[in-house]
């Protein structure tokens, strides 16, 4: 499922305290989705990662009960208590723990419960960990544990990223770069020992390595630590195309540039339009993007209004939207 889709599924599916466990390679943005949700819904978030706990630090300490004359378990106090308190518990990595701490777990989602402690009743419970074919260190999930949850399986999704990309302001020759050779988004090779490749969360870090002012000679050293040589060889070719870029804000000031009709020139020209208006949209801004659209190569003039509607620019309200659909009329049949 698309990383949209599955966010759609979660939304209710939590609503529903229905436990879900979502599959997916490293570095694609299960926890992030999850993560957004919670925030989105205004409830807490408690991320657990099981592959870093013992089974007593899920079930908790005995200690002996004087009173009661009876042996108790002290639950551990990153556990949610507050019986009035809404949330998610996230078990992340939880094929990566070992059998001892997946039996507490099991515990936990099957009974809401481990040990003496039981979980809120506002609190849902959601899962997430990588295939087994992704060759990461997993232990086979028990059938009576893995039969408690909804699976779903996360694919990756340039489009999906791309907005994800524009509304957290990612580095315009990122999203360019990706659009032009939407492959490198994510290549993870399993039978590969790869310590760097490309993934959403990698490509993250290339806009913080970006923004971090760290000195262009070191660039690509450092960016092929994040996403592998080959892509960030890749990246940084393309990188270059920025140079030739014509000044964006003239350009959506209707003045005259000069645009060079290059495949890449374009892809990361469009990335620079979309990325402008958002930053600082203005009815004029729109109308001359659109203005500016109908002299681009065709495929070009479409997927520069797609990715403004995509990202919610009112591109319908434009007084030029009518001659840009009247060029365009036959795609719109």
């Amino acid at each position: 499922m698309r990383a949209e889709n599955i966010s759609k599924s979660l939304d209710k599916l939590i609503e529903s305290q229905i436990p879900v466990f979502v599959w997916g390679s490293p570095g694609i943005g299960k926890s992030s989705i999850i993560k957004q949700i919670a925030i989105e819904k205004g409830l807490e978030f408690v991320d657990l990662r099981l592959s870093l706990l013992d089974p007593t630090d899920l079930k908790g300490i005995p200690f002996f009960d004087q009173e009661k004359s009876e042996a108790v378990w002290a639950s551990p106090n990153f556990l949610p208590k507050n019986p009035d308190s809404k949330g998610i518990l996230f078990l992340d990595e939880i094929n990566t723990a070992p059998p001892s701490v997946q039996a507490s777990a099991y515990q936990l989602v099957l009974d809401r419960k481990v040990g003496d402690y039981e979980l809120p009743k506002g609190w849902s419970i959601v899962a997430a960990g990588n295939h087994e074919s992704d060759r990461g260190v997993v232990y086979r999930m028990p059938p009576p544990l893995a039969n408690r949850f909804v699976h779903l399986s996360m694919e990756v999704s340039f489009e999906d990223w791309k907005s994800w990309a524009y509304d957290n302001g990612i580095d315009s020759s990122i999203i360019a770069f990706l659009h032009y050779d939407s492959t490198k988004l994510f290549d993870f090779d399993p039978s590969k020992n790869q310590k760097s490749f490309p993934t959403p969360r990698s490509w993250e870090y290339v806009h913080k390595i970006l923004a971090s002012g760290v000195d262009n000679v070191l660039l690509m050293d450092i960016i092929s630590g994040a996403v592998g040589n080959e892509s960030a060889t890749a990246f940084m070719s393309f990188r270059k195309v920025m140079n030739r870029l014509p000044d964006i804000e003239k350009l959506l000031n209707d003045e005259d540039v000069e645009v060079e009709h290059d495949s890449q020139v374009l892809f990361a020209l469009i990335a620079g339009v979309i990325t402008n208006i958002k930053q600082n949209s203005t009815k004029a801004k729109i109308d001359n993007a659109l203005k500016f659209s109908l002299t681009l190569p065709k495929e070009f003039s479409v997927m520069l209004v797609k990715d403004m509607q995509q990202n919610k620019i009112n591109v319908e309200g434009s007084k030029v939207w009518d001659d840009w659909v009247e060029e365009f009329a036959y795609l719109l049949v």
